[in-house]
């Protein structure tokens, strides 16, 4: 029997109050028949017993489960890579290890494809602090207008509103492009590939770039312009886990370092697949906010503990002007961030010396609010 779907399924130290099990539980519990659905977990060297709950699951589920241990840390773009290695279905879909979905997820997603001829689908998601199936604050993961078949239009709108890729499922050639393995005929073959106690020592997809933080938008605009059919279910069907180890709620110095790295990776993708000269006004737009708005703004709060936060944040506009040097004229820049971000934004571009100090002189006279109890 043929997969239809492969689940992938990156896993970190998630061991801790059942967020793994939450998972993984609404994943063996999909609707989708043995053999049409397999979901690979792949471990990212945990130092917890992530992988010890994986190879339960396994054991109770061989007909639909994998679990796969790599012996490095290469963050969620290493894991990805690994699953992309061994999956085996036409479609694709990827799920963060501390969410969960409801039972008919995947077969919604996949019964919307079959009847319009899509070759990506998604949802909405909800926002949620807690373990549980109540519906939390619901995100609006895509729109109506960006739906289906595409156009340079539907382009546009798809890349400046990509929404998260978790929340989707991609036909296979959407992600692994014109290489051999867009053919489920070419998957990895596991024998070869996962030693007896699940160790991966085969070789991975290049496809996520390793090692960093959002990986993911490094790649999400090549999957939307391969996509020719999008399909959209305005339904929250995707529970988003909220929690303070998050990623989105982490701010390093690794995780602005990453945003940089990745918007670098997104546009050099851009110029490489060819498409950077017909979407350049939407590519400048979306480097800007996640390379130097996103980034400077996570930087420059007082209580952010950025080493040499001066000598960081004047990098980040140098090279914002060396790459695009007109980015406050973008029209997409102009309409859509805050009118008090691009009135700062434009004394950085003047004066990194000015911006510093007067954003500093916030940091000061908001304390003295505080202190004097003025709101």
């Amino acid at each position: 029997m043929a997969v239809t779907l492969s689940v992938i399924v990156p896993v970190y130290n998630m061991a801790s109050g059942d967020k793994l099990k939450w998972c993984l539980d609404s994943l063996v519990h999909q609707t989708m028949k043995d053999g049409r659905i397999e979901i690979i977990a792949v471990d990212d060297n945990s130092t917890d017993d992530s992988f010890a709950i994986m190879k339960e699951y396994e054991r109770q589920y061989p007909a639909r489960f994998l679990a796969v241990h790599s012996a490095v840390n290469h963050h969620q773009g290493g894991a990805k890579n690994i699953g992309l290695a061994l999956a085996r279905g036409a479609w694709i879909g990827f799920l963060d290890a501390d969410d969960w979905v409801v039972k008919d997820y995947y077969e919604q997603l996949l019964l919307r494809a079959a009847r319009t001829g899509a070759d990506m689908v998604g949802c909405d998601y909800c926002l949620t602090g807690e373990h549980s199936w109540t519906v939390g604050q619901v995100v609006h993961n895509n729109r109506p207008e960006q739906t289906g078949i595409m156009s340079t239009e539907k382009y546009r709108r798809l890349l400046l509103d990509t929404g998260s890729l978790v929340v989707k499922i991609y036909r296979r050639r959407i992600i692994y492009g014109n290489r051999r393995a867009a053919d489920p005929a070419f998957a990895g073959d596991r024998d070869s590939s996962i030693r007896r106690d699940g160790t991966f020592i085969g070789t991975p997809e290049d496809i996520f770039p390793e090692d960093i933080f959002y990986e993911d938008n490094a790649v999400c605009n090549t999957w939307m312009l391969r996509a020719k059919h999008f399909e959209y279910i305005s339904e929250p069907m995707y529970y988003y886990y909220q929690h303070g180890a998050s990623t989105v709620h982490t701010i390093t110095e690794k995780n602005l370092e990453d945003r940089c790295t990745a918007a670098r990776l997104m546009w050099e993708e851009a110029l490489r697949e060819g498409y950077a000269v017909t979407f350049r006004p939407e590519l400048e737009f979306l480097f800007t906010v996640l390379f130097y708005v996103n980034t400077l703004f996570s930087a420059m709060p007082k209580e952010q503990r950025i080493p040499d936060r001066y000598a960081f944040t004047r990098a980040l506009a140098e090279e914002m002007k060396r790459t695009f040097p007109d980015f406050q004229q973008n029209p997409y820049y102009q309409e859509r961030i805050d009118p008090e971000e691009k009135r700062l934004i434009a004394m950085q571009m003047k004066s990194h010396r000015q911006f510093y100090f007067y954003y500093r002189a916030l940091w000061a006279y908001r304390d003295l609010r505080k202190k004097c109890g003025i709101r």
